[in-house]
C-alpha cells in the first residue's frame, strides 16, 4: 500500500484583488506511477500527459481535443511538404533559459535516437530549416495534412540544460526508473508547472511556474502532488476521506459508492483508447509456448480460434459492468476514419474454435505465455485473467505474466526486443486520426522508417503499409477514407489483432474541483480549478 499524504491545512495563496478563485492546493492519484520524467522515454498516455504539464509541443490540445497553439503562435502549410511555424517570444525554461529555434531543432533530433520511444513522432519530420531564432521551416517526408497534430507530443527541451547534463539522447523504458540518465530523474520544461521533487513509486510534487508564458489559463492551482496509488480500494477511500482532490481510474464496482457518498462524484463517459491482445507473428519459435520449432501464432487458423474464443460480452458484463464498449476495430468512434461495420466483434464460438485448433493440427492445444499490466487500464488484469480463462476452455492454457507498468512495458517494447508472445496493449491514437493507428500498431515493424514502433508482435501486411503510406498525405477525404476502410478490412480478416473493448473513462473528484475530463483519458491541470476549499 502507498503512503498517502494528508492535506497540510487550508490556507490557500490569495489572487489579485480581481475577484478570481482562491488559489488551492490539488492532490490526486492514478493507479501507477509516471515511468520517467524524460519526455522521449516512453509514449504512454498516463506519462506524457502528466509531462505535458511540464514540458509542451509546438500545439496542444484544449479540453475538447481541439488544436490550439503551444510553443508555436501559429503555423501554415508553404507547400505540399513545408510548414512554416512562428515560434513564441519571451518564453522561458524552468531553468530561466530562453526558448528557440534551436531547442526544437535538438528536441527532434533526440526524439531519433536510440533510447526513444517517440521515433514514430520524430519520423514525421525531415528536416527543420532554422529561419531565424523565433521561425523555422519544417520538411515532412511526403506531404501531411494534419502534421499539427502529428507534435502536440513531441516535447521541447532546452538543449544547453541537456549539453550541460549529458542528456543529448533519450532514456529508454527500460532504464527509465533508474538513474541511467539526468532527464529522466529531472525536468525542465516551459509548461505551466514545475518539478519540486520526485520520489519513484512514492510521490511527486509540482508548483505553478511564475514564469509561464500564458497568464490567461483557467486553473488558480498553485501546488499539485501526485500519489500513485495501486490498489483500488485504498484509492477510492482516500477520495472519499478528503485526502485527495481526484482519483483514477476509479473501479467500476465503486461507482454506486460514490454516487451515495457526500462531497464527491464520479465522472465517466467514453474513452479513446482501444483495448486489445497482440500476438508474436514474427518469430519462427514463440518465447513462450510448449510448441517447440515453429510458431502457432503464425497461423490465421489459431489466431481465428483465439479470436472465437473469447466472449467480450462476459468481459463487458463480468470485469467491466456493462460499460465498456465491446470492439471489432482497432480504433474507436471517437477517432476519424473509424468504420462502424468493422466494429462487430468477432463471433464467440467455441466450437469453432476447437474446429480451427484441429486442423492447424493442435486438437489439444498448446501453452502460451502472455504479458499483461496491472496498474495501467481499467481491470487490465481482470480481463488478462478471463481471457486464460476462456481460452483455456478450447485447450489453450495461458501462463499469465501480470506485473506493474513499469516492468511491463521494459520487457515488451522494441528496447527490449519485444519479450513477449502474447499480451494485452492499449492505443489512443494521439492525433485522434486512424493514421497514428495504422502507422505505429500495424505497420511492418521497420527501424529506418521507425514505422510500427509499437507493432510489438510484427504483425505484417505489405497492402497495408502500401495503404499507411498513401493515407498520411491523401487530401481527398474521401478517398482517404476508402484507403482507411480497406486497410482496416484487410487487418480484420488477417485476425492480425484481437480488439476487445473501448474502455470508460472511470474519474472520480471532490465536491468544489472542477476538472476537464478529456477523451484521451489526460488531466490538464490547466484546466483545474478549486472552486471552493475543503
Amino acid at each position: 500500500m502507498k503512503t498517502l499524504f494528508l492535506l497540510a491545512g487550508t490556507a490557500a495563496l490569495a489572487l489579485a484583488a480581481s475577484g478570481a478563485a482562491r488559489a488551492e492546493p490539488f492532490h490526486y492519484a492514478f493507479q501507477g506511477d509516471v515511468q520517467s520524467l524524460d519526455p522521449m522515454g516512453l509514449n504512454e498516455t498516463f506519462t506524457i500527459g502528466y509531462l505535458g504539464n511540464i514540458y509542451e509541443g509546438l500545439t496542444h490540445y484544449d479540453k475538447d481535443m481541439k488544436i490550439e497553439p503551444g510553443l508555436a503562435t501559429d503555423w501554415k502549410q508553404t507547400g505540399p511538404d513545408t510548414w512554416r511555424f512562428n515560434l513564441r517570444k519571451n518564453v522561458k525554461f524552468h531553468g530561466g533559459q530562453d526558448f528557440t529555434a534551436e531547442d526544437v531543432v535538438f528536441s527532434w533530433k533526440r526524439s531519433l535516437t536510440e533510447g526513444s520511444d517517440f521515433k514514430g513522432y520524430g519520423q514525421k519530420i525531415k528536416d527543420i530549416k532554422v529561419i531565424d531564432d523565433h521561425t523555422i521551416d519544417i520538411t515532412t517526408p511526403e506531404p501531411n495534412p494534419i502534421f499539427p497534430r502529428e507534435v502536440v507530443y513531441l516535447y521541447i527541451m532546452d538543449k544547453g540544460w541537456a549539453e550541460e547534463h549529458n542528456a543529448t539522447k533519450a532514456t529508454s523504458p527500460k532504464a527509465g526508473d533508474d538513474n541511467s540518465t539526468y532527464a529522466a530523474q529531472h525536468a525542465n520544461g516551459t509548461g505551466p508547472f514545475e518539478l519540486v521533487s520526485r520520489q519513484p513509486d512514492v510521490k511527486s510534487t509540482l508548483k505553478r511556474f511564475d514564469g509561464y508564458w500564458d497568464k490567461d489559463i483557467p486553473t488558480n492551482v498553485t501546488d499539485v502532488t501526485f500519489t500513485p496509488i495501486s490498489q483500488d480500494a485504498t484509492r477510492t477511500a482516500a477520495l472519499i476521506s478528503g485526502e485527495l482532490d481526484m482519483a483514477w481510474p476509479i473501479p467500476l464496482q465503486d461507482w454506486n459508492r460514490l454516487e451515495n457518498a457526500k462531497g464527491v462524484k464520479i465522472l465517466h463517459a467514453p474513452d479513446a483508447r482501444t483495448i486489445f491482445l497482440g500476438m508474436d507473428q514474427f518469430r519462427d519459435e514463440l518465447l513462450y509456448s510448449s510448441v517447440k520449432g515453429k510458431n502457432p501464432l503464425k497461423d490465421k487458423k489459431v489466431r481465428e480460434a483465439m479470436a472465437h474464443a473469447i466472449d467480450l460480452k462476459v468481459i463487458d458484463q463480468k470485469i467491466m459492468r456493462g460499460a465498456a464498449e465491446p470492439a471489432g476495430e482497432l480504433i474507436g468512434p471517437q477517432i476519424n476514419g473509424f468504420v462502424k461495420s468493422l466494429n462487430t466483434p468477432y463471433e464467440y464460438d467455441p466450437e469453432k474454435s476447437k474446429k480451427l485448433l484441429e486442423e492447424a493440427g493442435y486438437p489439444d492445444g498448446f501453452e502460451l505465455g502472455m504479458d499483461c499490466p496491472n496498474n495501467r487500464y481499467v481491470n487490465d488484469a481482470l480481463i488478462c485473467q478471463a481471457v486464460a480463462g476462456l481460452l483455456a476452455r478450447v485447450g489453450i492454457r495461458i501462463d499469465l505474466n501480470a506485473q506493474p507498468k513499469s516492468k511491463y512495458f521494459a520487457k515488451v517494447s522494441p528496447q527490449s526486443g519485444n519479450d513477449t508472445s502474447f499480451y494485452l496493449l492499449g492505443w489512443t491514437p494521439s492525433t485522434f486520426d486512424a493514421h497514428n493507428a495504422l502507422f505505429n500498431l500495424v505497420a511492418t515493424f521497420d527501424t529506418e522508417k521507425n514505422q510500427g514502433q509499437f507493432n510489438y508482435g510484427h504483425y505484417s501486411n505489405p497492402k497495408i503499409d502500401e495503404l499507411t503510406d498513401k493515407i498520411v498525405s491523401e487530401t481527398d477525404q474521401a478517398k482517404r477514407q476508402e484507403m482507411i476502410t480497406e486497410a482496416m478490412t484487410l487487418l480484420k480478416d488477417d485476425v492480425g489483432y484481437l480488439p476487445i473493448h473501448q474502455q470508460p473513462l472511470s474519474w472520480g473528484v471532490r465536491d468544489g474541483v472542477s476538472v476537464a475530463q478529456r477523451a484521451d483519458d489526460v488531466i490538464d491541470l490547466r484546466d483545474v480549478v478549486i472552486e471552493k476549499a475543503k
